[in-house]
């Protein structure tokens, strides 16, 4: 099968950068995953110029946040990442290196490893008429992974950017591309996205 041509993929009516988990607490100096931040603080720089191309070319952008409370009421505890972020209440914010603009619409949601599984996330992007979804943020280990599987389960065409996306270790990282994310979605960098839109 032919591989779709990136300009008509992404090109603005049809499609939306959705980051994921690009927050405070997460992966800025405050973050409850030091390594993780550390790993993402390049990918936040591409994503806010990923984000400075997609708005002004019409291309739609939403936020996926994760949040709970200290006490971690209404949040998942069945996964041992659950465990290890007991105590920690996650900040629903944006980093301020991607806005967010007042276009922009914010997800947040308490629960489970997906910005898309049980979320408002599906009916947002139909609604904006997404047919394709610019997948960004972290982390390949979970969240990517998750939300790329999701998307394309629900019937989306996934881009993913590999500059605008971080996970831990990179090796590991690179063999989830390579074996799996490649196979599912058109990986591809944020300056290729970024020439169909000028």
């Amino acid at each position: 099968m032919a591989r779709p041509d990136l300009a008509e993929l992404v090109r603005p009516g049809h499609t939306v950068v959705v980051t994921s988990e690009v927050q405070r607490g997460v992966v800025d100096e405050a973050s409850v995953l030091p390594e993780l931040a550390a790993a993402a603080a390049p990918v936040v720089a591409d994503i806010s110029r990923l984000l400075k191309g997609a708005r002004p070319a019409g291309v739609d952008v939403v936020h996926c946040l994760a949040t709970k409370r200290r006490d971690g009421r209404g949040s998942n505890r069945n996964a041992r990442l659950f465990g290890a972020l007991r105590g920690s209440p996650l900040a629903p914010e944006v980093v301020p290196e991607l806005g967010p603009d007042p276009d922009d619409i914010q997800l947040v949601r308490y629960h489970g490893l997906s910005p898309m599984g049980n979320t408002d996330l599906d009916p947002v992007l139909r609604n904006l008429g997404a047919s394709t979804v610019i997948v960004t943020g972290v982390s390949v280990n979970i969240a990517i992974t998750n939300l790329t599987f999701d998307a394309v389960n629900a019937g989306y065409q996934v881009v993913i950017p590999r500059d605008a996306v971080a996970g831990l270790p990179a090796d590991y990282v690179d063999a989830v591309f390579a074996n799996t994310l490649s196979l599912v979605a058109t990986i591809t960098t944020v300056d290729d996205i970024l020439a169909t839109w000028t």
